[in-house]
């Protein structure tokens, strides 16, 4: 920071505009730094374009499907025009026209971060950045144009990429990373997922729910591991039961393209002919040829920048967001990070990123919401905290929407009754979530929480009543 005796704003250089670098570059504005932000596409970065945005409009449309498939069970009926007889009618996806949207959307966001950044007084560059020590930038402008920035503050918020298998390469046609599904024009006849955590679930989920026969190949026992166990049974069960094929415990070795479809061969020899593949098996750090080492920053051995509770790298004046930390690959931590970094910088108040209050969700049908504690930390110390799980299907709002797949599921401390964490599944489990997260967040008991009305019917009851079976008589 500058003394009371200097009037020359620091100097902040931001390089990555996703949401690690524009959030930061917005808090850097509005404490009065002189702000340079480099994105080599558009703002926004991978998060807007090809990830978080994309694939959650994506996955909109899919939920819409996934309600009308239940519209049945509530008596609802769709038929075709009457002068095209009287048979049942079908609901289609048109694949074109949903991607058509989605990178409109995109494109829509991207406009909106811009033109925030440019109100707030953010100069933003696009082009690439290469630290080449502690106080300095050095920039190519996509024009061609070269220099180098002096900076007070340097914060790295370069996101990460898909990772890639040599004997599986994308090829943006039949074998496809995350980020190619948009440029298909219609739905794939079979698409095999290659990856059963977070991101192959969740396209697994809806890519079956628009209608397309999907296999999902999982390394693991079960789908999503490190999610709540109890959550990913429900979802494998919801998985199966809506035809589509799991292989447990089946690692692929290789993608290969045939005349019309693709060849997954797994370990085991088994080979698992489709139409399309997606390779979802995690991401790489964009941290190489950043300047790193010339500016003395340590990374871990997969490439991750270190960082403290706030976003500090081990050089002081350089800070991190985002996935290229690895410390929760989620849009909402990437944001925070940048933005304690910022507040730390320049002097403001702040606290450290506590992971323990962060909220995630998985956005399959239905959606995984935790916050806080899970089954594994109970498991450790079952003899000082309590838990109870209510299924959905007791709950009347749920019977009234034809929910009956989910839970709710609350972690407290055996004797005070502070909420430690909670899980909810189900649809808009994201948005069911938060009451747990603010009672995470503010320490609420089980007994403050099941004393606040709720509406009835609704779904978010069964959170209440969770508390209550919670309760303690003293």
């Amino acid at each position: 920071m500058n003394t009371e005796f200097d009037s020359t704003p620091d100097r902040v250089v931001i390089i990555g505009g996703g949401p690690g670098g524009y959030e930061a570059a917005l808090v850097a504005a509005q404490l009065g730094a002189d702000v340079m932000l480099i994105e080599r596409n558009r703002c926004g970065g991978a998060a807007v374009l090809t990830d978080v945005v994309p694939s959650k409009s994506l996955i909109a449309t899919a939920e819409m499907m996934d309600e009308i498939a239940r519209s049945n069970s509530l008596g609802i009926r769709i038929s075709k025009n009457a002068d095209e007889g009287d048979d049942d009618g079908e609901v289609t996806a048109d694949l074109k026209a949903v991607n058509k949207r989605i990178l409109a959307l995109a494109d829509a966001q991207a406009n909106d971060i811009y033109e925030a950044l440019n109100r707030s007084g953010v100069k933003v560059i696009q082009g690439t950045a290469e630290l080449v020590d502690r106080d300095h930038v050095s920039v190519v402008e996509t024009s061609g144009t070269a220099y180098t920035l002096e900076a007070s503050t340097i914060l790295l918020a370069v996101g990460s990429h898909p990772r890639e298998l040599d004997s599986a390469k994308p090829d943006g046609e039949r074998i496809l990373s995350w980020t190619q599904l948009y440029d298909l024009d219609s739905l794939p006849e079979h698409l095999i997922v290659v990856g059963s955590g977070v991101t192959g679930a969740e396209f697994a989920s809806a890519y079956r729910a628009l209608g397309t026969n999907v296999t999902l190949v999982s390394s693991r026992e079960k789908v999503l591991p490190g999610q709540d166990e109890d959550a990913a049974d429900v979802l494998e069960f919801v998985f199966r039961n809506k035809g589509m094929n799991v292989l447990s415990r089946s690692r692929a070795e290789s993608v290969t393209r045939t005349e019309d479809g693709v060849v997954v061969t797994l370990s085991d020899g088994r080979r698992v002919e489709g139409s399309h593949c997606l390779m979802a098996v995690g991401s790489i750090p964009n941290t190489e040829g950043l300047g790193l080492k010339a500016a003395g920053v340590k990374v871990k051995e997969s490439g991750h920048i270190v960082v403290d509770g706030v976003s500090r790298t081990s050089r002081s004046g350089i800070y991190a967001a985002g996935d290229c930390t690895g410390v929760l690959p989620l849009a909402s931590v990437a944001a925070m990070q940048g933005r304690i970094a910022m507040f730390h910088a320049l002097g403001d108040a702040v606290q450290p990123l506590k992971l323990r209050h962060v909220a995630s969700n998985v956005f399959t049908a239905p959606e995984i919401a935790t916050v806080g504690f899970t089954q594994q930390n109970y498991r450790e110390n079952s003899t000082d905290i309590d838990t109870v799980m209510l299924p959905l299907d007791t709950n009347p709002r749920a019977k009234m929407l034809g929910i009956k797949d989910g839970f709710v599921k609350i972690f407290a401390r055996r004797g005070s009754g502070s909420i430690l964490g909670g899980v909810v599944v189900g649809p808009r489990a994201s948005e069911l979530i938060l009451p747990v997260t603010i009672a995470v967040e503010n320490r609420l008991t089980v007994d403050q929480l099941s004393a606040s009305f709720v509406v009835y019917p609704s779904v978010s009851g069964s959170l209440t009543e969770a508390s209550r079976q919670l309760h303690r008589h003293l």
